[in-house]
């Protein structure tokens, strides 16, 4: 529990598609504080996905939906050794989980295929929708050890 009281931060939706997840997506992929660059990149994606799918905001929910994980480990010190401990995820960090895991699989793309960022961030977004590509991976993964180790459930506190 915390020592003192906090107030949650209320975060604005984005001014173009009324969205949070869009608002949260932008923020997350701004860098030195430059929103304008992180907005423009994110506008010209959903512009895209408008041009291939009709629907941007259906296709991101999916998107982030099927990448969210549900359990995720947490290491856990008990007389002296340490256990992975699996949890489930709350609303909040499974977006924050989701949408980090599409940025930094879009980074990791090479440039081979896809020469700037807003392309290799549409493609990530089209694989996630369709339960593929390495966000869908990191997802598993997470989840695979978080099954690996259901045994340490009991020392949930």
């Amino acid at each position: 529990m915390p020592r003192h009281s906090y107030k949650k931060r209320v975060f604005k939706k984005d001014k173009l598609f009324d969205s949070l997840e869009v608002a949260k997506l932008i923020n997350y992929i701004m860098i030195n504080g430059k929103k304008s660059v992180a907005e423009g990149l994110v506008y010209k994606v959903m512009d895209e996905l408008k041009k291939q799918f009709d629907e941007p905001l259906k296709l991101l929910h999916l998107a982030i939906e099927n990448v969210a994980p549900i359990h995720e480990v947490k290491a856990r010190r008990l007389g002296g050794a340490s256990y992975l401990v699996p949890t489930e995820v709350r609303r909040e960090r499974k977006l924050k989980l989701a949408l980090n895991w599409i940025i930094d699989a879009a980074k990791a793309r090479t440039n081979k295929e896809f020469h700037t960022f807003d392309q290799k961030l549409l493609a990530e977004i089209v694989e996630a929708s369709k339960n593929q590509g390495a966000a869908i991976a990191k997802k598993l993964q997470t989840e695979k050890l978080a099954d690996a180790n259901k045994a340490f459930s009991h020392l949930k506190w």
